[in-house]
């Protein structure tokens, strides 16, 4: 069965998901450690725990439900950890991985996240998703500023390749891509050295100022930037995997890994849209190999560690921006139809649209989050006005 779906181009989608994913936000997961005061070993251990973790939650759930589920760790948590792990010990830091992963267990466990996704209209949850992608698709133009004939390339690529062999378009855009950044010279491959990461032990030590300081405010901007909109990105592309079992898998894994680095495991967004559209396959039923090629990426990038960042950092960031919308175009096409889909969710989605897409950040938590709250209220006020005027 597995080697029947097995397809070119949902290992490449599987691959470009971790190389987008490792290029945009490694360097965040860094200053998170290092705010901790961790050494480089402990530095290479968290990538070696994350990569584990991601690697066996995305083959596993995966191959289990038949779809593609892509997991990362929550970018957002790590800017926050980046700024609030000042004068906490690595061991305290620990500590609020494990106390925030067991928080999420219970919340998995007792099925309260999977009832409060079901009360988002699809026209808001797709309007969210567009809002957050919008970005992605704006950098692939602001790139040809810098990079006017390696995104140009690429893009005519893109072009020409979905209207021929439309199943291998991301595939064709990252070998041009490649072969104007050799030809250029642009790959610096000097700071590139092989080796083997070690797992590095943390015993945790538990500060009640710390949980509550950073483990919640974690917990929160994780559920809030991550899985809500994770959920998103599966229901748009039509999977209806149970998320309760989701949500246990992640946590579950974070929890066990968090000595060793894991801060947060959790459901990609960005990432995993680029695994669930029809560039990954036509067929909805077959693209679930993009999510095990993504957890074998993961797995070969956490053994690396250090080699695979630097091999990742030696692509021009022009390119994994360019790539990333690129790739990203067919499923911000579908959710902004989706958006103005319903006339009754029409103005609700437009909001929850234009406050995700505006970036606005307050107490940490991301415009996702914002948008959609924009977006629920304004459902709610026009409930009760139809109610209101029908009386």
């Amino acid at each position: 069965m597995l080697l029947k779906d097995m397809s070119v181009s949902a290992i490449v989608a599987g691959f470009v998901a971790v190389l987008v994913g490792f290029a945009s936000s490694v360097a965040i997961v860094f200053q998170a450690a290092a705010a901790a005061g961790a050494s480089s070993e402990i530095i290479a251990s968290w990538l070696l725990a994350l990569g584990i973790g991601m690697a066996a939650t995305c083959i596993g759930l995966s191959w289990y439900y038949k779809a593609p589920i892509i997991t990362a760790w929550s970018t957002p948590g790590a800017a926050l950890l980046a700024g609030s792990l000042q004068g906490l010990s690595i061991a305290e830091a620990t500590g609020v991985f494990i106390f925030t992963a067991a928080l999420g267990l219970i919340i998995g466990l007792s099925g309260m996240f999977e009832r409060l996704t079901r009360l988002i209209p699809p026209s808001l949850a797709s309007a969210m998703l567009a809002g957050i992608l919008l970005q992605f698709g704006f950098a692939i133009f602001q790139s040809m500023q810098s990079e006017m004939l390696l995104v140009t390339i690429m893009c005519i690529s893109y072009v020409i390749a979905k209207a021929t062999v439309p199943r291998y378009a991301i595939l064709l855009v990252l070998v041009s891509g490649l072969v104007i950044v050799i030809a250029g010279g642009q790959l610096d491959l000097s700071h590139l050295e092989l080796s083997i990461t070690r797992p590095v032990w943390v015993s945790p030590e538990f500060s009640l100022s710390a949980m509550l300081g950073v483990g919640l405010p974690l917990l929160l901007v994780t559920m809030a930037s991550q899985n809500i909109p994770g959920v998103a990105v599966i229901r748009a592309s039509g999977y209806q995997t149970p998320v309760s079992p989701i949500i246990v898998s992640t946590s579950l894994s974070t929890l066990l890994l968090a000595p060793w680095g894991a801060f947060s495991i959790n459901l990609a967004a960005i990432t995993a849209a680029i695994c669930t559209g029809t560039e990954a396959h036509p067929d909805t039923k077959k693209r679930y190999i993009a999510g095990i090629a993504a957890g074998v990426s993961y797995l070969i990038a956490g053994l690396a560690g250090a080699t695979v960042v630097a091999l990742f950092a030696a692509f021009p960031q022009t390119m994994i921006a360019a790539l990333a919308g690129l790739a990203l175009i067919s499923t911000i096409a579908s959710n902004l139809q989706t958006t103005t889909a319903d006339p009754d969710y029409r103005e609700a989605a437009v909001i929850t649209l234009l406050v995700t897409a505006s970036g606005i950040s307050f107490f940490d938590i991301a415009a996702a989050f914002w948008g959609l709250i924009a977006g629920l209220i304004t459902v709610l006020v026009q409930k009760i006005g139809q109610r209101f005027i029908s009386t």
